[in-house]
């Protein structure tokens, strides 16, 4: 039992797992925050656009 005990604290390979687990996270989150923010410039630019278009003149007729 106490070699196993000795054996299991010796053992690394769920700290590689934790790592990965937080520089998983970590690039998710940044992904969430880029689209955010392309997503709201997005919006915005799209809204001005509509009201430059809303308001232009379209001739019909040549």
């Amino acid at each position: 039992m106490r070699a196993y005990i000795q054996n299991f604290c010796r053992d690394e390979d769920g700290a590689v797992t934790v790592d990965w687990v937080v520089l998983t996270a970590a690039i998710v989150g940044m992904g969430v925050i880029v689209v955010t923010t392309v997503a709201r410039g997005a919006l915005d630019h799209s809204s001005g656009l509509n009201s430059h278009l809303a308001n232009a003149d379209v001739t019909t007729s040549y």
